[in-house]
């Protein structure tokens, strides 16, 4: 298989519509992207030198021990997370918010992206993912469906989804602390696909080998936020459907 060069790597960036001194999140499967030249680390410098010293690259970096107090300075990224953010908030220059479900961010907004309150559910309005659509954002997915668009949490909170599933995390005192998260299996994330190329507001190309999907978080959010609006359950299965995840967020009501 071909590697991707650097100058390939910009350019479908480019071409696909990534903006020079925007904020971009991205969420990603390396394994799909691969390989490009530099590896994980060359993905990162394409990715940087698109947005250029103006522009604020963003990746999710939430940790995957719910039992343990969260060290924005030590604490692991959860494992299906990806070696690219794993490496992503280890570099230099990089900030990390101090949120158990943390964003880690490098360039000019990065300190009030990762800056702002602790908040609950951890999407919730001016949490990192909020702040990045606030900052007027858009979100990269490569190699990887919406289900894994932390975005469409926020669309959620914003939209009035009624669910919330039992989740706790350990303060810094080592105290377990319960809340209640709007989550279920997230697989009907992927109806927004169409809810955005329907509207004109989807761009889509390859960025290495993968499959690539770049929209403007706003968009996503105010049009996700309509749908749960008319249909508060639009993202969960159906009762009849046997999905242990969405069942639970149900049971909620």
């Amino acid at each position: 298989m071909e590697t991707i060069s650097q100058e390939k790597l910009r350019a479908q960036l480019r071409e696909l519509g990534v903006r020079e001194g925007g904020v971009l999140l991205v969420h990603m499967s390396y394994r799909a992207v691969r390989p490009v030249a530099g590896g994980p680390e060359g993905l990162i410098e394409a990715l940087t030198a698109v947005l250029g010293p103006e522009g604020t690259l963003a990746m999710p970096s939430a940790t995957g021990d719910d039992d343990a107090p969260f060290d924005p300075a030590a604490t692991p990224n959860r494992d299906d997370l990806g070696i690219v953010a794993d490496l992503f908030w280890r570099m230099p220059g990089v900030l990390r918010s101090a949120h158990f479900d943390a964003v880690s961010a490098r360039g000019p907004r990065a300190e009030w992206i990762t800056g702002g309150p602790f908040v609950l559910p951890p999407a919730a309005p001016d949490s990192a993912i909020d702040r990045i659509r606030r900052a007027g954002g858009q979100v990269l997915l490569l190699g990887i469906g919406h289900h894994a668009n932390t975005m469409l949490h926020l669309a959620e909170l914003v939209g009035g989804a009624p669910y919330r599933s039992d989740f706790h995390y350990i303060d810094a005192g080592g105290a377990e602390v319960h809340y209640g998260e709007n989550d279920s299996c997230c697989e009907k994330f992927e109806l927004a696909n169409a809810w955005l190329s329907a509207a004109g507001l989807l761009r889509e190309g390859r960025v290495g080998h993968a499959e690539a999907r770049l929209m403007d978080a706003e968009d996503l959010v105010r049009i996700a936020a309509e749908k749960v609006r008319a249909d508060p359950l639009l993202f969960l299965h159906g009762a009849e459907e046997g999905c242990e995840e969405c069942d639970e967020a149900r049971e909620s009501l």
